[in-house]
């Protein structure tokens, strides 16, 4: 019985490493092994590379690019013995120097948005057409969360996100689930599709605050979102083995195209409908 206890005791904070590690990785603009290797450094104190990719069960040479990445950023420092030891610089500290980063380059964007605004429409006369179907690749996942968002904010009727419960623990880290609440105030719902296997993951879908949420067949590892004759957002699989792969690797094709959007639209209420709601889910 004790066996047991320590093990479910080790289970989730396991579970809250790794959620605390998303949630780093979205608002630090880290990638997730970066931030995992400074949560267990925070966690266990300071100590040799070695050791600490021993103790994390990663690759040391991965660890070592990691540590190299954090010391750029001064979010971890070593010191001058021998072995160097890593030491994670104070969260209060990162957070502070994110935070002054972010509004430095806020207050740049401010003073000099009126005048490229202006120099732009003055050398170069614009004449785009109306209603033309375009696409454009989304680079980057803080700038697809950020047209998820702007795509749920403008909506006033019903938008689909199909996705993983990876990219849902993601999502919640965002402003999105603020954006959600937008939508519902103009009208709109936002429906949410995902796949569990672990009834005990539950809390973590409801508290996303989408309007209603169904447990159903995912077949895609990647993401829908749609809106009905607006926009869509896609992207490829993006729950990789891999956890070192940048954030900056994610993509998303994005489009107005009617035909393709209602076409996917479609597809989403197909699956909707053949899956069940959240509270069904839940009764055996």
């Amino acid at each position: 019985m004790q066996l047991e206890h320590e093990e479910k005791k080790e289970l989730t904070s396991s579970r809250n490493i790794d959620s605390l590690s998303l949630q780093l990785s979205s608002i630090l603009g880290l990638e997730e092994m970066e931030a995992h290797v400074y949560i267990n450094l925070l966690r266990i104190g300071p100590i040799s590379a070695s050791a600490l990719a021993k103790e994390i069960d990663v690759e040391r040479t991965k660890t070592y690019r990691t540590i190299e990445k954090l010391l750029n950023q001064n979010i971890v420092s070593t010191t001058f013995s021998k072995p160097k030891l890593c030491v994670a610089t104070k969260p209060e500290e990162v957070l502070k120097m994110i935070l002054q980063r972010k509004e430095d380059e806020l207050h740049l964007l401010k003073q000099s948005k009126e005048e490229v605004i202006n120099k732009i429409k003055e050398t170069i006369p614009t004449n785009q057409g109306v209603n033309i179907p375009t696409f454009h690749i989304v680079q980057g996942r803080s700038n697809i969360y950020s047209n998820i968002g702007k795509l749920i904010e403008n909506s006033t009727d019903d938008v689909y996100i199909v996705t993983s419960l990876k990219d849902i623990s993601r999502m919640y880290h965002t402003s999105i689930p603020e954006k959600i609440k937008i939508c519902e105030k103009n009208g709109g719902r936002v429906l949410l599709l995902t796949e569990i296997n672990d009834e005990n993951l539950i809390p973590f879908v409801k508290r996303f605050g989408a309007t209603e949420t169904r447990i159903g067949k995912v077949p895609t590892k990647g993401r829908m979102i749609v809106e009905k004759n607006k926009q869509m957002i896609m992207s490829d699989e993006i729950t990789k083995e891999n956890e070192s792969s940048s954030i900056e690797s994610d993509y998303a094709f994005s489009t107005n195209s009617v035909e393709m959007v209602n076409n996917i639209n479609t597809l989403c209420g197909f699956l909707w409908k053949n899956s069940k709601s959240l509270t069904m889910s839940k009764k055996k």
